[in-house]
């Protein structure tokens, strides 16, 4: 037995030191190690995002500040902030999505499949019967379409049985003749009996959640559509003759730019009253059936690239551009098939068979004793009610499920998910109630889960995540230490002025001082009159009290050119500009000054050129408090 221990842990220490010889560690940088496959992942993708490119060496140093300074947000104590860990948990469960998609070529066979039926119009009748309000009466009512199919089958009109008997309410108007339908035009249930039905064939009583359903496949053609553009004047509600003689006389103008050689698109974004006139009047693909007349034929009617004159359907009126004819390709389609499955019941198959590999994956197993657990506990609680649940979130150790390496989930994590006001005398009920809540609280501790140990078996997922924890560990730092540590130093900018007041010089002169712009002429000449009698040190703020929203003032340092109020206040060129709301205008205070006077004159350069210095007294620091220990031999096999 020993021998047999001895020689599983000798396999596990060569398994380990394999993992490591593949991966090695390049450098460590306060006690953490930081792998060649990190480096080489951060290494190869700066290089394509830079127009030139950096030599290894010089990468190696910024690498190193960069990890110096995550250790340093690490040392802070940044990562530790609830406010982080919030961030970071929606980051990685965003990046996680596309990897713990485990059967993408399950959704593709939705979407080939919808596609390759798209190229089919199929002409069918149909007969429906209602579900029952129970079981058993819905089975009654598949038994007796049963009875009708054999009935069809042995020659009896279809029209006729379909009078007397079908619960369809079109079939006053269609007998149950649908004539030729399209992919996407009913539910995926009903669409899918209908193209697995050979053309001569009556399919079997099926279920929706609409009815009880049959078809009869009469013919097949393949899809002829239409790819159009549209400009729409739109009739107001109750249109009166002259309304709608107003608005064809708008069409008409647009008609004739059209002829004279104007782009369509760009009247259509512009004079179209339809929600297409964003994209340029486009409506994309379109088949039989899906327009209402006489847009329809005219837009079938129509040559590739022929634009229609205008005419008239109950919205108002029209003028149609057709692109193209014939079948869209799977990329136009794509966008819309992607909504159609995400929408209907294929959504809900994609995720059981998720959730199914993902149960296969994680080795999850219900827990056999849940069921009598809860027959137990609601029999000695008499129901499923409020009591119950307070109960057993309090008392309850019970796992739901197991998965992973003895990972389980309690009862206590699901019992505050339901409405704390249900009740439920019977125990059977109560039981498959809360079973049926089972499924989504697993789904959700499975995904967590593997999110969690994608991290330990995906690379490329792990550089990622990583690369974006220390991008918000650098950002954040970063602030403290330089960006919002400048602006905040009061003092050191000051100070950093006054030692460098040589640097900060003008070509041109400015205007320093305040413009007020006054919502009127008579509220302007008060403030002219209040100026001859305030102080010059509170007049601003006597000024804002006074009138408030009447008045509008802006102080700024601008050379000429910078802005349209002091170039034609103080500057004297250009035409005095339009304020909307606030036309008067006039200098408060100030004038033109040929060289700054104060550091809040120059602010934005003295601030970056400080944020210059504290960046690096910071990398000084840095490189006193975490010296990177670097491995030349590894750093060789960087590729």
């Amino acid at each position: 037995m020993k021998a047999k221990l001895l020689i599983s842990s000798l396999l596990l220490g060569t398994a380990i030191l394999a993992i490591a010889k593949g991966d090695p560690v390049l450098m460590t940088i306060n006690g953490k190690d930081i792998k060649l496959s990190e480096f080489e992942y951060l290494y190869h993708k700066n290089n394509q995002q830079q127009v030139e490119k950096e030599t290894l060496e010089q990468y190696v140093d910024r690498f190193v500040l960069y990890k110096q300074k995550v250790a340093d947000a690490e040392a802070a104590g940044i990562d530790t902030t609830q406010l982080f860990k919030t961030e970071f948990e929606g980051y990685q469960k965003d990046l996680a999505a596309p990897y713990l998609t485990e059967d993408t070529s399950y959704h593709w066979q939705f979407v080939n499949e919808a596609y390759e039926r798209s190229k089919k119009e199929i002409d069918i009748d149909h007969f429906m019967l209602p579900l029952g309000a129970n079981d058993d009466e819905t089975q009654a009512n598949i038994a007796r379409m049963d009875s009708i199919r054999n009935c069809i089958l042995a020659g009896e009109s279809w029209s006729d049985l379909v009078e007397r008997f079908s619960s369809d309410p079109s079939k006053s108007r269609n007998m149950g003749h649908y004539g030729f339908i399209s992919a996407g035009m009913f539910p995926y249930g009903f669409e899918t009996e209908v193209y697995n039905t050979p053309v001569g064939a009556v399919s079997m009583p099926f279920k929706t959640q609409f009815g009880i359903h049959m078809v009869r496949v009469n013919n097949t053609r393949e899809r002829n559509d239409v790819h159009a553009k549209h400009i729409l004047k739109l009739f107001p509600k109750d249109a009166t003759d002259e309304q709608k003689a107003v608005c064809k006389a708008k069409i008409d103008s647009i008609y004739a730019l059209l002829k004279a050689g104007a782009n369509f698109e760009e009247l259509a974004q512009k004079e179209s009253q339809d929600g297409s006139a964003r994209r340029g009047g486009d409506l994309g693909w379109f088949g039989r059936g899906r327009m209402v007349q006489p847009f329809e034929d005219i837009s079938f009617s129509l040559a590739d690239g022929e634009i229609s004159e205008p005419f008239a359907t109950q919205f108002g009126y029209h003028i149609i551009k057709k692109v193209a004819h014939g079948q869209p390709t799977l990329e136009e389609q794509r966008a819309a098939i992607d909504m159609a499955i995400n929408r209907d019941e294929r959504a809900g198959m994609i995720r059981d068979r998720r959730l199914s590999d993902l149960k296969q994956k994680c080795n999850y197993r219900l827990n056999p004793d849940l069921d009598s657990y809860i027959t137990k506990a609601l029999i000695e609680n008499g129901a499923l009610d409020s009591a119950f649940i307070a109960k057993n979130i309090k008392g309850s150790k019970m796992p739901m499920f197991y998965y992973g390496d003895k990972k389980s989930s309690l009862l206590t994590e699901l019992l505050p998910q339901l409405n704390s006001s249900v009740k439920i005398p019977d125990v059977q009920k109560a039981k498959e109630f809360i079973l049926s809540k089972v499924e989504a609280v697993a789904e959700k501790a499975l995904i967590d889960y593997n999110a969690r140990e994608l991290v330990k078996t995906n690379p490329e997922y792990r550089n990622l995540l990583n690369e974006y924890r220390d991008g918000m560990l650098l950002f954040e730092i970063s602030n403290r230490r330089v960006w919002k540590a400048a602006t905040k130093d009061t003092v050191g900018l000051e100070q950093y002025f006054i030692e460098n007041r040589g640097k900060y010089t003008w070509d041109e002169p400015h205007f320093k001082g305040i413009i007020l712009s006054a919502k009127n002429d008579s509220v302007l000449n008060l403030v002219k009159q209040d100026m001859k009698t305030l102080a010059a040190d509170s007049l601003a703020e006597v000024l804002h009290q006074k009138y408030g929203n009447d008045i509008r003032m802006e102080r700024m340092v601008v050379k000429q050119g910078e802005n349209n109020l002091a170039d034609y206040l103080a500057f004297h060129v250009g035409d005095k500009p339009e304020r909307k709301g606030y036309p008067e205008c006039m200098i408060l205070e100030g004038g033109i000054i040929s060289q700054p006077e104060e550091m809040s004159d120059v602010r934005g350069a003295v601030t970056s050129d400080y944020q210059d210095v504290l960046e690096q007294r910071w990398k000084e620091e840095l490189a006193q408090k975490y010296p990177a220990k670097i491995n030349k031999k590894v750093l060789k096999k960087v590729k």
